[in-house]
């Protein structure tokens, strides 16, 4: 609606070719209306005209014959045209949030159903899953649900590092364990491995340290695969799940590294030196070339890194791919990019989403290789899987996060876990004082929404209406925390309501009860909408 009478003012004052997109946006600042526009900024140049000239006249020619609900429109700044509405389209909001219900509002088909492939955690089977290498693991989950609800089709895939020095490292630790050794320095120490050693099911190789490779690495690949088992329980605690476990010592052995070899060559990109096979990643834009074959023969990680995406990008089809990593693969980046183009991939197809670190007040830190962390099993059953998501999705993850355990454990309103669920609860507490009552909630149509006038009420359903642009804004700028941001302002607006607006009782007209009931429902869509994207639960009592 107003874009439309935004194109039709701009032909009306003679703007030719007509702008294909028109941007709306909120204003920062409530005061400047509902809604603007930078339109006559963006073809200020086109049109050789001030940018504030052609706002007027945009501004006049659509006050003089105003769209419904537009109250006026005016002109700010340089030249954004701002639009400030009736009322009542709020309760119009309110309406649509009702009828389209938890599975269709905020809602988008963007995505026009391509397939994305999404991995996440991605963690060595080396160890459990700890806070600093599983803190990512709701972020993944929660784009994996964004990019859902804006109609991309998603596979959620875990790449299993089942190979290499890691694996041998780990069996090497398991079996000095197992035969009364002391575990080498690069082993791993921790007392995970000494348990995983009582119940080891291999054979227990002949007295003499360390014993035959063949026999280290049977014993790292079993107790890879308990761990692993271990991972994907704690996953699950989380209510995250994968469609596939990939492994990585499939991609070695099934000849796909030698067949992104011969691909990289066939495109002129390899070449030798020093007895290593290099790629000429520096033609792509690194900032240095790169080995894929080491001289002893062994292969680099990047090598079958670039068999793994060329399996995703060149084999199985999808049409964009998403990797979350750790901090520590930063300096993997630039590399893989130039490796994917290498492969003649278009590189914005691969998308790298690098995460900052964790740590818990006190400042512990976490190493499998030394034994010392705090695993994710035990944050999630100090305060439950619910905050543990809440709270790895409240700041962007390129941001560094301290999270305070004493203040998460307060049942109060400094809890951001407590005060947003606390909100669904009280929602919940509303409809059952209702059927106590014996108060039926009358049909939409019959309910007179004009009565919410009240400022709390008009907070809330401002809240409502701006779901639908964050969860896009979410989805494309791959920033969960957004939703979360979104979620506690409606639990914020919802408690004010809560204290200034009484949905029943002594002195509230029948009919603004049946309006403000509607309200609450409203609310409590959103809050499913929002906390369902989170991956949040929903409780009905606290």
């Amino acid at each position: 609606m107003l874009t439309q009478s935004l194109s039709d003012a701009l032909a009306s004052a003679g703007v030719f070719p007509l702008p294909a997109l028109i941007h709306l946006e909120r204003p920062g600042r409530p005061e400047h209306g509902e809604w603007s526009s930078n339109v006559a900024l963006a073809l200020a140049s086109v049109t050789g005209r001030p940018p504030r000239e052609l706002a007027q006249a945009i501004a006049e020619h659509i006050d003089a014959d105003p769209p419904a609900q537009v109250a006026g429109v005016e002109v700010a700044g340089p030249g954004f045209v701002n639009f400030r509405l009736h009322d009542t389209w709020l309760h119009d909001v309110l309406a649509e949030v009702v009828e389209q219900g938890v599975d269709d509002y905020a809602r988008h088909q963007v995505g026009t159903g391509d397939k994305v492939q999404l991995e996440f955690v991605s963690a060595n089977p080396t160890g459990p899953l700890h806070v600093g290498n599983g803190w990512l693991c709701s972020y993944g989950d929660a784009l994996a649900r964004l990019l859902e609800r804006c109609g991309w089709s998603v596979h959620r895939e875990y790449y299993v590092n089942d190979t290499g020095g890691q694996v041998r490292r780990l069996g090497l630790s398991l079996l000095a364990h197992a035969m009364g050794e002391e575990v080498p320095d690069e082993g791993y120490q921790g007392a995970y491995v000494a348990e995983l050693a009582v119940g080891y099911g291999g054979p227990i190789p002949a007295p003499g340290f360390p014993p035959a490779d063949a026999d280290v690495m049977a014993a790292g690949r079993w107790a890879a695969e308990r761990i692993l088992a271990g991972i994907a329980e704690t996953l699950a605690t989380l209510g995250i799940r994968f469609d596939e476990w990939y492994s990585q010592a499939s991609i070695e052995e099934s000849g796909a590294v030698q067949d992104t070899l011969d691909a990289l060559t066939e495109r002129g990109l390899i070449y030798q030196s020093e007895g290593a096979t290099w790629l000429r990643t520096t033609d792509l834009g690194d900032t240095r070339d790169r080995v894929l074959v080491k001289s002893d023969g062994s292969l680099t990680y990047l090598a079958g890194d670039l068999a793994y995406h060329r399996d995703k990008l060149l084999i199985r089809h999808f049409d964009r791919v998403i990797d979350v990593f750790g901090a520590d693969h930063h300096g993997q980046v630039a590399s893989l990019l130039a490796g994917v183009e290498a492969l003649g991939v278009d590189r914005s197809r691969l998308e790298v989403k690098l995460g900052q670190m964790v740590s818990l007040t006190g400042g512990q830190v976490m190493s499998k290789r030394s034994g010392q962390f705090v695993s994710l099993d035990s944050l999630v059953a100090d305060i439950g899987p619910d905050a543990t998501r809440l709270l790895s999705l409240i700041a962007s993850i390129d941001q560094a996060t301290t999270l305070d355990l004493d203040l998460v454990r307060k049942q109060s309103a400094e809890n951001p876990v407590f005060y947003v669920q606390y909100a669904h609860a009280r929602i919940a507490s509303i409809d059952r004082v209702r059927a106590e009552r014996g108060i039926e909630r009358l049909p939409l149509e019959q309910v007179d929404l004009t009565l919410l006038t009240h400022q709390r009420e008009l907070d809330l359903l401002r809240s409502l209406a701006a779901l639908p642009d964050v969860v896009l804004e979410a989805c494309a700028e791959r920033a969960p925390h957004k939703v979360t941001a979104w979620v506690r302002d409606l639990a914020r607006r919802f408690h004010g309501f809560h204290h200034d607006c009484w949905v029943m009782g002594e002195g509230v007209p029948p009919e603004l009860t049946q309006a403000r009931l509607w309200l609450v429902e409203g609310a409590r869509i959103g809050l499913a909408v929002g906390l369902g994207l989170l991956g949040v639960g929903a409780p009905e009592s606290m």
